[in-house]
């Protein structure tokens, strides 16, 4: 898989991919994330990107031109399956999408700053907007940055378990159940003792109710979905 981030902040990305999972996955050649300034590929000669809302108002909107021929200069050299734009006005980002597009090849993703894209690079190139939630962020990288991480942990050969990532929260529409580890009892804390049974089946039983008990309890709109 190839991800290509726009950004005007490349800076940003430097330590999320620089450690544990997202960084073993590129040094194995699992995975190549490239970083682009999108001040790079401004015709202005001070690299301008930004200037002022038509109509007034406060807060500056990223310019179509850079934008544009840095989105045109990635499509001449390969094919790209989805042009991602970060912004908190979009469909909120789940486990479904994820696992979705970690089975894409080529994913360019542009992380919007200040107001905005002007609206026409929305309406031209993006074929898909993410939110990670109702909220707004000073620029989309820590977004974005997230985004990736979720995808790049499904490719095959990221997880040394790759059965792990099938038990995650949301892959079956529910909360994880609590997990424990040595020493069984501290404290007079105590590992529930169906987990030390060795009764598979006991075992599993007991974890999908205690995914249904938590699911009610933190996310009930997850069973109502």
């Amino acid at each position: 898989m190839r991800i290509d981030l726009l950004t005007l902040f490349p800076e940003l990305f430097e330590s999320p991919f620089q450690h544990s999972i997202i960084k073993r996955a590129i040094d194995k050649g699992l995975c190549e994330v490239h970083i682009h300034n999108i001040r790079d590929y401004s015709a202005d000669k001070h690299r301008s990107v930004d200037d002022y809302a038509f109509g007034g108002g406060a807060g500056m909107v990223l310019m179509i031109q850079p934008i544009e021929s840095l989105i045109l200069t990635l499509k001449s050299e390969r094919t790209y399956d989805e042009i991602i734009y970060m912004t908190p006005d979009a469909p909120v980002f789940h486990q479904k999408e994820a696992n979705n597009l970690s089975m894409k090849e080529n994913l360019i993703i542009l992380c919007g700053h200040y107001k905005g894209v002007d609206q026409r690079i929305r309406d031209q190139y993006i074929t898909k907007e993410i939110s990670i939630g109702d909220f707004v962020l000073t620029g989309g990288e820590l977004a974005a940055a997230l985004v990736v991480d979720s995808i790049v942990r499904l490719l095959p050969g990221v997880l040394s378990d790759e059965t792990s990532a099938l038990t995650d929260s949301f892959q079956d529409g529910l909360l994880s159940p609590p997990v424990y580890t040595r020493p069984a009892r501290y404290k007079g804390w105590n590992v529930p003792e169906i987990l030390l049974s060795g009764n598979e089946k006991q075992i599993n039983e007991w974890r999908e109710r205690m995914s249904m008990e938590r699911t009610r309890k933190i996310r009930p709109d997850l069973l109502e979905e």
